[in-house]
């Protein structure tokens, strides 16, 4: 089916008649320095299918070894998402057949997940907090990648045929699950998106994932279903897979009630599915009938041991934990001086650990609020991507900081040069060399243009003369516009006073 096609219901309409009910799968991938169950190194970006050992290739005779610092940052998630933590657990396996799973099946966790019934406070936007029950967080490897090629979207249909790497085959992977939540009502995407948000920061917090939605170390399987308002039993689901940016996610959940809502309209059952997003319509379109547990014959895995655990390592673990992100985010804002309003804005713009790692690399608090609120917040939305996307670092607003306060730069030539640095130009003080943007500060150039600005406008030099200094903005104004935002507008406050014989 072509992306886009299917018929949809206006979003209000679709909450007003039905209720939506949600579940996620949040996919984490770890930041282990090897492999789940093999010494192969993890690493993202490497050439394809060399970081690859027998085990991951699921070759004869080979047997598994889990990954201990796995486990454990297991756990971690665990007891971050307030899970209680399971004394003996079992791997399982799952199977199923695909040219990325060398292996026909993928070694999981079925009826034993390591982490089970915890909860995690949501705030949304305006500050209304939301709690979503966690059912469970268990251990499993990531499967391989598979790149289609000769079609023109990068997908399955259509291409000529696909090439597979097997670096990511393997890498460990915690897979958190929510129980269905309820009563999200019209919320429902702003809710998807700020779970997914919330799981995104608790494990980065943690140092477990580099939690980078772009590499898919954090990707989300979006579950939506309708039913009529006062039903209590759930309608079908579909699953959106493989969602991996917060926008996205949000977006797929919208799109999916208003589907559903019109295809029970027309009295047609939902088929249960799962479904593919497809970001440049903003749509989702048919990917295969969705299986149950029973269809994938899962049995315990012969080749691992059971993962026993005890009190006293949960409680080491526990108390290696770092700051939780709800405390993080009390003392951040302390810190920063932002008010309630402010801080809010700075959350739900997903820029606070940018503007943390901002303040640490050495700007004031409201210096980094300016650039990550304004300029690059702007360029994001332009791009319809997130704002740490844009490839914009700490390092690099430092550095365009100190042009300005040397004078080097203004604040609007600063975008100029912000420009040239995201075009591969060089580093802020090159791009300055380069584009001849440096200000203006010399007297000479900057008489010459104070005295075209004034013989331009005489009657708000009159005005200055008469003591109106306020109007003195009109002429820094028009000198500006001449030396095309160049000029040191401090200096050209003075010189225009000085020409005019008035005291400033």
């Amino acid at each position: 089916m072509t992306a886009g096609t299917d018929e949809v219901l206006s979003f209000d309409e679709a909450i007003e008649k039905y209720d939506p009910v949600l579940g996620f799968e949040v996919h984490v991938e770890l930041n282990t320095r090897t492999k789940m169950f093999s010494s192969a190194p993890n690493a993202f970006g490497d050439v394809p299918n060399t970081n690859v050992t027998p085990v991951d290739l699921g070759l004869p005779g080979v047997l598994p070894v889990v990954n201990g610092v796995a486990v454990e940052s297991a756990i971690k998630i665990g007891l971050a998402l307030n899970c209680s933590i399971a004394e003996k657990c079992y791997f399982a396996r799952k199977n199923y057949f695909y040219p990325d799973t060398p292996k026909n099946f993928q070694t999981s966790q079925f009826e034993d997940p390591i982490a089970y019934d915890g909860h995690i406070d949501i705030e949304l936007a305006d500050g209304t907090v939301f709690r979503v029950e966690i059912e469970r967080a268990h251990m499993e490897e990531d499967a391989g990648k598979l790149t289609h090629m000769g079609g023109s979207t990068g997908r399955i249909q259509g291409a000529e045929f696909s090439l597979v790497d097997y670096n990511r085959a393997g890498v460990p992977l915690i897979e958190i699950v929510t129980k269905p939540i309820e009563g999200a009502g019209a919320r429902a995407p702003e809710l998807a998106k700020a779970y997914v948000a919330a799981i995104r920061e608790i494990v980065k917090n943690l140092g477990v994932s580099d939690a980078r939605m772009e590499r898919g170390n954090v990707r989300c399987d979006a579950n939506v279903s309708l039913r009529p308002y006062g039903q209590e039993k759930f309608g079908t689901r579909t699953e959106t897979k493989n969602v991996n940016s917060l926008r996205a996610v949000e977006h797929a959940v919208r799109y999916e009630i208003q589907r559903h809502a019109a295809v029970l309209d027309t009295g047609t059952p939902i088929l249960q599915e799962t479904r593919h997003w497809h970001e440049d319509t903003r749509s989702t379109t048919s990917g295969r009938p969705k299986s149950d547990a029973d269809d994938y014959r899962y049995f315990p895995e012969p080749d691992l041991v059971p993962v026993v655990t005890n009190e006293a390592w949960i409680e080491k673990l526990r108390a290696e934990l770092p700051e939780p992100p709800a405390e993080r985010r009390k003392r951040l804002q302390a810190d920063w001086g932002y008010s309630d309003a402010e801080f809010r804005d700075v959350v739900n713009a997903g820029v606070m650990s940018s503007i943390e790692d901002t303040v640490a690399a050495g700007v004031s608090a409201a210096v980094a609020r300016k650039w990550w609120m304004g300029e690059i917040s702007r360029r994001a939305k332009l791009a319809d991507v997130e704002p740490a996307e844009l490839g914009v670092t700490p390092e690099l607003i430092v550095e365009l900081n100190a042009l300005i306060e040397s004078g080097k730069i203004n604040d609007k030539l600063s975008r100029d040069v912000l420009d040239g640095v995201l075009a591969g130009e060089g580093t802020p003080a090159e791009v300055v060399e380069k584009r001849g943007l440096a200000v203006v500060s010399d007297d000479g150039p900057l008489l010459e243009a104070i005295d075209g600005a004034l013989a331009a406008q005489p009657d708000v030099a009159d005005k200055i003369r008469g003591g109106k200094v306020q109007a003195v903005g009109a002429i820094v104004g028009g000198v500006m516009k001449a030396t095309r935002g160049q000029a040191d507008a401090g200096r050209v406050r003075e010189l225009i006073l000085q020409r005019l014989g008035v005291e400033g």
